[in-house]
């Protein structure tokens, strides 16, 4: 067969052409794409798709936040399917969040903009200390003022479709009373407990019993083994990349050399200004006359330097200095716009400058003191940097890493050894694993993914490697099954003790029920004879340790019927019998906290998800992804 392919490729080729390019012409170039698209789509919003690759693009940028956020926290716990169709949730709903701005109109118009950026404590980082947008922050988010201008505008304009719904929720006081009372009411109430543990002495099951019990095929689930395997397993990750590189001492001191800001405490510089303010937007005349003004409070604070903080009190017009004479404390070049830290990062301690032009007008400063700015020698930062050079080097190595181990698990399948020898790997191995991670388990053996894998059917039949698994970012993990036990149900005799224990927990919570049920009646009939408990009060914030079935039905007693005897069966703890003595209003709330606005809150969310869920079924959403563990790459 081969050799004919071999020896006719040419007739091959005029097949291929006969059999393709009709196709083309059938279904059209167009149909090829929507089919291929489609293969790769996720969900759909308004009749627009939303595809694999932008969900994983998506899914990787909220893995890379949360990390820079909680470093410690253990990636394995976010790269999950799970995850994965929350940030899918978060992609649809951005996106009809963006149809309905659309359709409604709804823009956010630039002194709205203004407003809300200057009173937003979420962005509190980004703006300095006079208010304006720190730009230097903002290049190296990778941004310009324009691209943050727009971002933020479509963010406030999206945030106005669910406004109109969330902030006119009216919740009246009468429905609010009702579900309070539901949560916070208490009741006087009088417990006897018959708790299944004391009957368990009086109990002593017959061997015909315990095996009635075991073969009943409603307990087999109980005592069944479930499937394990034993396995070797290889990971390769950053940690082992950057354990095989070293770096040469001149390259690390060229490193130091050319990242010397870095090994640097930041310059800092305390100075007092003098403001006159004018918008750039002013008309010219304005802007000159304030230029004016300026120069003339330069003259005089030049000639006698003293007077410099009293001429601030008087004259200056920005008010968060003013009333300290125009101090602004110590500041790093990136905190005041640029032509104002050109000009201080320039001066000398006791300098005063010359009328510096900003957008907010004429300034005068004087330089007090400088702080910082000096640089680490390169022997007490060394270990840092061959860190960091490692690390990188690791990062740009890991790509071609990964793609050996990818191969070599795949091509030498029969074995770990080979990719272990070329990448200097370590094989491990791991007993009687499960299809469920172990409470204890770590790395890939606590990786969904993996287990999957380590179970496939073909791996576990050939016990040949598994395909390479993505197990976190820059981790890659592959297995072998060395050996294989199925699922079975263990044999009577093995699991006799466990058989024992669970009839005497269920032979005496059946007692208890028993003696209990027969109480309830006899106390019923005659109330003076009832051996209960000191009368308490309880709610469901405050159960006094009470089961929680115990709190369920006092509190569902029929009110109009007080006093009222209710049976509580409690599963295997036994039986209760309650007597619910009298209504005692609500119960209080640490702190004397109140409920009320909590609620109004609770339901203004519960219809701003009505309204959402309405809003997708009018952009007809649609998702198709099932989570079924596609990786982000």
């Amino acid at each position: 067969m081969f050799d004919f392919v071999r020896n006719n490729t040419r007739v091959l080729f005029f097949v291929l052409l006969l059999l393709i390019i009709p196709s083309f012409v059938f279904f059209g170039v167009q149909g090829y794409t929507q089919f291929r698209e489609g293969a790769n789509e996720v969900a759909r919003v308004a009749g627009k798709p939303i595809s694999a690759a932008e969900l994983d693009a998506a899914h990787r940028e909220q893995i890379e936040r949360i990390r820079q956020q909680m470093p410690g926290l253990d990636i394995k716990l976010l790269d999950t399917p799970e995850m994965k169709r929350e940030t899918l949730e978060a992609l649809v709903r951005q996106r009809v969040m963006a149809e309905a701005m659309a359709d409604m109109h709804l823009v956010t118009d630039d002194v709205r903009l203004q407003r809300l950026f200057q009173t937003d404590p979420q962005l509190a980082f980004l703006r300095n200390a006079d208010g304006t947008l720190n730009r230097d922050l903002l290049a190296m988010r990778g941004m310009t003022p324009a691209m943050f201008t727009e971002s933020l505008r479509r963010e406030y304009s999206l945030r106005q479709v669910m406004q109109g719904v969330s902030q006119s929720t009216v919740a009246g006081q009468g429905v609010t009373d009702a579900a309070l009372d539901a949560f916070l009411q208490q009741r006087e109430i009088q417990v006897a407990l018959f708790d299944a543990k004391e009957y368990t002495g009086r109990i002593d099951p017959s061997e015909e019993e315990l095996k009635a019990y075991y073969d009943n095929p409603a307990n087999a689930t109980l005592f069944q083994q479930p499937e394990q395997v034993s396995i070797e397993y290889a990971v390769l990750d950053l940690e082992t990349v950057k354990r095989g590189i070293s770096v040469p001492e001149d390259k690390l001191r060229e490193y130091y050399t050319q990242n010397e800001s870095l090994y640097a405490t930041p310059e800092e510089r305390h100075a007092s200004h003098i403001l006159v303010q004018s918008a750039a937007s002013d008309p010219a005349e304005k802007r000159q006359a304030a230029k004016a003004k300026a120069e003339q409070l330069l003259a005089e604070v030049k000639q006698n330097p003293a007077r410099f903080a009293e001429v601030a009190k008087q004259h200056s017009d920005d008010p968060g200095s003013k009333g300290n004479g125009g101090d602004l404390g110590f500041f790093g070049r990136s905190a005041m716009v640029k032509p104002f830290a050109d000009t201080v990062f320039a001066m000398k301690p006791g300098e005063i400058s010359d009328v510096v032009e900003t957008d907010f007008g004429y300034h005068i400063i004087r330089l007090h003191e400088v702080r910082g700015g000096d640089k680490k020698p390169f022997e007490a930062v060394r270990a840092q940097i061959e860190e960091d050079v490692r690390k990188q080097l690791a990062q740009q190595e890991y790509a071609e890493a990964a793609e050996q181990f990818s191969n070599l698990v795949y091509e030498q399948d029969d074995s770990l050894a080979p990719v272990a020898e070329k990448l200097k790997l370590e094989v491990r191995t791991a007993q009687n694993l499960t299809r469920e991670p172990g409470v204890d388990a770590q790395g890939p053996l606590a990786n969904p993914r993996f287990l999957e894998a380590v179970f496939d059917e073909e791996a576990v039949r050939s016990k040949r490697n598994t395909k390479a698994v993505e197990i976190g970012p820059n981790q890659l993990a592959a297995a072998r099954v060395l050996e294989h036990v199925p699922a079975r149900t263990l044999p009577f005799e093995e699991v006799k003790d466990r058989v024992r224990e669970r009839v005497i927990a269920q032979q005496a919570a059946a007692a208890a029920r028993q003696d209990g049920e027969g109480q309830l009646a006899a106390w019923k009939a005659a109330p003076d004879s009832a051996q209960l408990r000191s009368p308490v009060t309880v709610s469901r914030v405050q159960p006094q340790q009470l089961p929680r079935q115990v709190i369920d039905a006092a509190l569902k007693a029929d009110p109009e019927q007080l006093p009222a005897w209710v049976g509580v069966d409690l599963g295997e703890q036994g039986y209760a019998v309650v007597k619910v003595n009298k209504l005692a209003g609500r119960a209080e709330l640490p702190g004397g906290r109140k409920l009320d606005d909590e609620y109004r809150q609770a339901w203004s969310a519960v219809e701003a998800d009505a309204y959402y869920e309405m809003l997708k079924k009018r952009y007809k959403v649609e998702i198709s992804y099932r989570g079924d563990g596609a990786s982000v790459q």
